[in-house]
């Protein structure tokens, strides 16, 4: 049994920890709950009991903990999880903070599980949540025909934004409904109501954003250096769940027949493809649950080794906490705490 803390407790991840903790039936002994100073006083409930929220602070006693789950955002990520190491604990991080440093492994499970052993800081990061969904889906496909080059559009729900991006996008949809001056715009460029917006995060010198580097860097970090990746990334008005259009290339030619045989066996994939049915992967049918959706997988019309799919997952799951949990059972399954 294990003690396990959860840093940043109180936000939207930090939430779907503790039902992702209770689900699963994670081997707890204790759990402790950290979180700023704007949380003091909180408590929280976990099958049942009512557990207080500690302050996340210089001074605040760390000892006995053996996993941090934590997703307190990145500055806070670096100024604290050393600390949690330096008391013991193992650290699952979910924010950018070191998900490119050299000594700390990023890791999916599902696709470079092994990654996880070897830590020499304490620290293993979980990826950005659009690159999770896309690496879950291009893993099995990658070990038969390899991979060559991947062209990815995505399609990300505002809950990627937070709680109040959340809430913005349900004010401007009310106040459109009623007819009213639309709410002032805070979290996105642009109103997001009835509108997508191609910009995630900050454009760089090279003009792509910062979002959209994350899944060039960290598909190069944990699946293969050697694959070309160009990525667009587009924030759309969803409550909950990504979407992405991915196009790929491999070395060896391998059919739509194929590639739909080897994700229905790959471990978090569900495949979703009848469209002569009209079933494909839907962000509203993703939320809540585990899998990584696969549908609308074709070859390519232009290129006789491509591909093309269309990938959806819960962003809050298996792009956040779901995957920090299954790194934390790997830990504790292959004995590597």
């Amino acid at each position: 049994m294990y003690t396990v803390a959860v840093a940043g407790a109180t936000g939207a991840v930090g939430q779907e920890f503790l039902t992702i903790l209770d689900e699963r039936n994670f081997p707890l002994k204790l759990l402790r709950l950290f979180a700023s100073a704007r949380s003091k006083g909180m408590t929280l409930t976990f099958k049942g009991t009512e557990i207080p929220v500690e302050v996340l602070a210089e001074d605040a006693d760390l000892g006995g903990i053996d996993i941090v789950l934590a997703s307190p955002g990145a500055a806070v990520s670096k100024q604290f999880m050393p600390l949690f190491t330096k008391a013991g604990a193992v650290v699952i991080d979910n924010t950018s903070a070191f998900r490119m440093d050299a000594d700390v492994p990023l890791v999916v499970p599902e696709v470079n599980a092994a990654a996880a052993q070897t830590r020499p800081r304490n620290i293993i990061a979980n990826p950005n949540c659009s690159t999770i969904q896309m690496l879950v889906a291009l893993k099995p496909i990658h070990d038969i025909a390899k991979i060559t080059r991947v062209v990815v559009s995505t399609y990300q729900s505002v809950s990627g934004a937070g709680s109040r991006a959340m809430y913005e996008l349900e004010s401007q949809v009310n106040a459109f409904v009623q007819g009213m001056d639309s709410p002032p715009i805070e979290k996105f460029p642009h109103p997001i109501a009835f509108n997508c917006i191609p910009q995630i995060d900050v454009f760089l010198e090279n003009a792509f954003t910062k979002e959209e580097m994350k899944m060039v860097n960290e598909t190069h970090k944990i699946l293969d250096p050697a694959i070309r990746v160009t990525a667009t990334c587009v924030r759309v008005p969803v409550f909950r769940g990504h979407a992405e259009s991915v196009y790929i290339e491999t070395e060896k030619k391998m059919t739509a027949a194929e590639c739909r045989a080897a994700l229905a066996e790959a471990p978090g994939v569900q495949v979703v493809d009848a469209v002569s049915n009209k079933e494909y992967p839907l962000q509203i049918y993703a939320e809540g649950r585990d899998p990584v959706y696969v549908g609308r997988i074709r070859e390519d019309t232009g290129c006789d080794r491509a591909l093309n799919l269309w990938v959806v997952s819960d962003n809050i799951r298996k792009g956040a906490a779901l995957n920090a949990v299954q790194i934390a059972e790997l830990l504790v399954e292959r004995k590597w705490l």
